[in-house]
Order: C-alpha cells, then sequence, then structure tokens
C-alpha cells in the first residue's frame, strides 16, 4: 500500500495509540509516525517496543508540519492539548481521536480547530483492555472492531470521508452516529459494565469480608470483574464526563436487579429457567455477530 501521508502524530502512545503506531508502520501508511509523550520512561518504552518512528517530549516537534493527529489520552487532557499543539498544526491538519465520550468533547475541539482550519472528526474505536502503555500495544487490535464516528453539522464531508477509510484501513467497521447518540450507546456498552464490575469488587472483596472469600473467588470472579483493573485515572474523567447517562443507566439496570428479585422470590422455575436461557441466547447471538464481523 502507497503511503498515505508524510507525517502522522499520535498524542498519546499507551496501548490505542502504541497499537496504531503498530497498525501504521505495518500498513505503510505514513513516512513518519511520530509519539507525543509526556514523560522520559516513555519515550525509552515506546523506543524499545517500536510502536513509533520517532517519539518526543516537545508538542512542536510532535506536531509541527503533521497531515494527520490522533488524540489518543485521557479525555480529560485532550482539549489542553489540542490548544497546545494549535499553533504548530497547519491549515487543513485532520485531527481525530479515540476518546469515549464526545458530547461535550467534540464541542470543545471543535471550537479549537475549527477556527483555525483545522479539520476534526470525532471518533471512538470499540477496543482496548484493561492493561495499559505501549508494552502491550499490538497492531491487530482494531481488527472487526467497531469504530463509531460522531461528525456534526460542522464536519467536513471530505474530513469525514478520509477519517472513515483511515479507520476501516486498520481493521475497523465503522458506524455514525450523533455525539449524543454516542454517549448514550458507550454508556451501556462499556461505561456501565465498568461500574457493575467495580461495584462487585467493593462488595466481595472489601475489607469486612473474611479472608477466605478472596480464595474461593475463582475464573468466574475474574471474568466478570476484568475492566475493574483498568486505568483510574482514565475511568474518573470518563464517568465525570458522562455522568448523567451513566446515573441513568445505574437506575435502569437497578430496575432490571428488582425485576429478577422479583422473579426469584416468586420460586417459579420456569420463569428462572427463562431468565437464564435467555440471557444465554442474547449473549450467544452477540457472539456470533462479532465473530462475524457484524456482517451477518
Amino acid at each position: 500500500m502507497s503511503r498515505l501521508y508524510h507525517k502522522i502524530a499520535l498524542a498519546g502512545v499507551g496501548l490505542l495509540g502504541g497499537s496504531l503506531g503498530h497498525c501504521f508502520q505495518s500498513l505503510n501508511l505514513a513516512d513518519e509516525v511520530t509519539g507525543y509523550v509526556r514523560r522520559q520512561c516513555s519515550v525509552e518504552e515506546c523506543l524499545r517496543v517500536g510502536a513509533v518512528t520517532r517519539v518526543t517530549l516537545s508538542v512542536e516537534e510532535a506536531f509541527q508540519d503533521a497531515d494527520l493527529v490522533i488524540l489518543c489520552t485521557p479525555v480529560a487532557q485532550m482539549p489542553i492539548l489540542a490548544r497546545a499543539m494549535l499553533p504548530f498544526l497547519k491549515p487543513g491538519t485532520l485531527v481525530t481521536d479515540v476518546g469515549s465520550t464526545k458530547l461535550e468533547l467534540v464541542k470543545e475541539l471543535e471550537s479549537i480547530y475549527l477556527p483555525a482550519g483545522v479539520r476534526y472528526v470525532g471518533a471512538h474505536p470499540m477496543a482496548g483492555s484493561e492493561k495499559t502503555g505501549p508494552i502491550h500495544a499490538y497492531g491487530d487490535l482494531f481488527r472487526n472492531a467497531i469504530c463509531l464516528l460522531t461528525p456534526t453539522e460542522r464536519t467536513d464531508p471530505d474530513a469525514l470521508q478520509r477519517v472513515k477509510e483511515l479507520w476501516e484501513t486498520v481493521g475497523c467497521k465503522t458506524a455514525q452516529v450523533t455525539p449524543a447518540e454516542h454517549d448514550q450507546l458507550v454508556c451501556r456498552a462499556s461505561h456501565l459494565p465498568h461500574i457493575l464490575a467495580t461495584a462487585l469488587v467493593h462488595h466481595v472483596l472489601g475489607e469486612e469480608k473474611p479472608k477466605i472469600q478472596a480464595k474461593v473467588c475463582a475464573s468466574g470472579f475474574r471474568d466478570t470483574t476484568r475492566v475493574a483493573s483498568g486505568s483510574p485515572e482514565m475511568w474518573r474523567d470518563i464517568v465525570l464526563n458522562n455522568r448523567g447517562p451513566i446515573i441513568r443507566e445505574i437506575e435502569a439496570y437497578i430496575e432490571t436487579l428488582q425485576r429478577l428479585k422479583t422473579t426469584l422470590n416468586s420460586e417459579n422455575s420456569e420463569d428462572i429457567l427463562d431468565v437464564f436461557s435467555r440471557a444465554r441466547e442474547l449473549r450467544n447471538d452477540w457472539l456470533d455477530q462479532r465473530s462475524n464481523g457484524w456482517n451477518s
């Protein structure tokens, strides 16, 4: 594949940024893939694992003459970094991001970039892990993942098409939603599960529980609570940015638990069996669709 960009700049080279760096290099998409990081130890780690072709602590060095910029930092840091890089971006530069909340973020980033002639398109690839850092990055992270694009009435159509093609090139399936729709959909699929996993860890492994409790927690508990090992700082930013939808989904989930509690109290074995059977059917259908690349 011929190179599409002279310089791609990654603002943050953790799991997502590092995986994009590996992918861009393997696909030969750019002459240079530069990573911007904030700590010297991150510079050394990025170079050691080969996540980017060049890495720097300098905002100017990272973003000067970039054709494409991808914001891969925690959501709260994106507007701060957007303002810092703006003096070094040329008009027409294409910017996208991997932020997991969108309504407020898109408004703020558009207000920063668009008046300067920088083209911005919000995006969120639904891929990741509880693990962090470039050491865990790999080029196939985005294969068959859904990437939600969040254009607005201010989005440049050509920029939207180029961002769509970019995410599809790295292996994603794309879908377009509004920023508000994004936050509601992702709240159910990602934010609520993290809240539930966090609550379950506190409930089961809290200091007031007997020490033997931890010893009897096996693979079921491990798998159910996996995401609770994610970055606390990142998740603090996410829940603060999407607090309203998250609270509404917690309340809706409590109602679901209350209905399940009522079913259990009824001691009706057929109704109880139906609850578990329907859940298995729904989950298996979802797994089949994922394995088929959402083509069915």
